[in-house]
């Protein structure tokens, strides 16, 4: 929001050099610097510190299109691609897995994920593995991420996708989309409010695909974590500019958060992201394979993280306010009776 404020005020004031007079020109010119200016001086200003030692992270990469991933007959390479990665993997504190990494839901591959534990905590390392799963008690879908560490800790999406992930239609359409064999079954949005996850001796914010589209989702939890992690399946727009577009959203949320965020996709652009939202290692997209790097957590707050949407949002209400007031004032000619026309 802060930023789509900025842009609005400099675009007017550009305009406003350009084409207004005087004293309004030397008032846009100054709005200009004052907004530019001011940004590059803050960015001068670490907000937040480091918190412990670095640690070692992987991010794994499957790079399985979405075509032909949940094929059945593809099933059992997907479980060995992604066995051999974590490998790979193994000794790093923190191993990451994409969204909905296995073509299947959780209990249906509860053996393997407990292999894949036994032999991380024989290396001292910690996994975060993207997964669906159904909830048997309360008969529900979620999309969902698994952090087995000393304990196991979940965090489930919030934001779901419509027509991806649940379908806002009236029952009589949902009727007919299973007469006609079509997919009609909704996921369930996690908490608003969720603790974040535990890993390698951290804590995690924890995101789902482009839920990192949203600044304030990961307000709540900044107070605690020391990292950010988003997994993410953007194998469903190919080689096009969304899997770049989502990078970009996701170095934003880093900057903003003052925290290194890691993004693990199933097919790119996997990346780890530092506070100052600078891609700090990247996997080529398209391609299985495992990023090894350090990372430092991190605590304290930013502006944003301090304050959220708030001002900005109070600011625009200011000025629609005075907007609304300016419009209904009568102008000097109004006053006096007298109207001339304009050319």
């Amino acid at each position: 929001y802060g930023l789509s404020v900025f842009v609005v005020m400099s675009a007017g004031a550009l305009v406003a050099t350009l084409r207004e007079p005087g004293g309004k020109r030397l008032m846009a010119a100054l709005v200009l610097a004052a907004i530019w200016g001011g940004g590059w001086w803050l960015s001068q200003f670490d907000w937040t510190q480091r918190s412990g030692e670095p640690l070692t992270v992987s991010l794994v990469q499957g790079a399985i299109s979405q075509d032909l991933k949940w094929q059945k007959e593809n099933r059992e390479a997907t479980f060995d691609l992604y066995r051999e990665l974590n490998r790979k993997a193994l000794g790093s504190r923190i191993i990451v897995w994409p969204e909905a990494a296995l073509p299947a839901l959780a209990h249906e591959f509860d053996d393997y994920l407990k292999e894949r534990y036994r032999e991380a905590q024989a290396k001292g390392s910690d996994l975060i593995i993207g997964v669906l799963r159904y909830d048997f008690d309360r008969k529900q879908y979620r999309n969902s991420i698994l952090a087995m560490s000393d304990q196991l800790t979940w965090y489930d999406k919030r934001r779901l996708v419509p027509f991806g992930e649940f379908f806002p239609v009236p029952p009589f359409v949902r009727d007919w989309m299973k007469l006609m064999s079509l997919p009609y079954v909704d996921m369930t949005a996690g908490q608003p409010e969720q603790p974040p996850l535990q890993a390698g001796g951290q804590k995690l914010g924890a995101t789902i695909c482009y839920e990192d589209a949203y600044g304030s989702q990961q307000l709540g939890v900044l107070k605690q974590a020391t990292l950010l992690v988003n997994v993410s399946n953007d194998a469903w727009f190919g080689d096009s500019t969304a899997p770049h577009q989502h990078l970009e959203i996701a170095r934003m949320r880093a900057l903003e958060d003052g925290r290194t965020l890691l993004r693990a996709t199933n097919d790119g652009i996997t990346a780890v992201i530092g506070p100052d939202g600078r891609v700090l290692e990247k996997i080529q997209q398209f391609e299985p394979g495992v990023l090894t790097t350090k990372v430092e957590p991190r605590i304290g707050l930013t502006p944003y993280a301090r304050a959220g949407n708030v001002p900005v949002v109070a600011l625009c209400l200011f000025w629609l306010l005075i907007g609304l007031l300016a419009a209904r004032a009568p102008t000097g000619a109004a006053k006096r009776g007298r109207f001339e026309p304009s050319i």
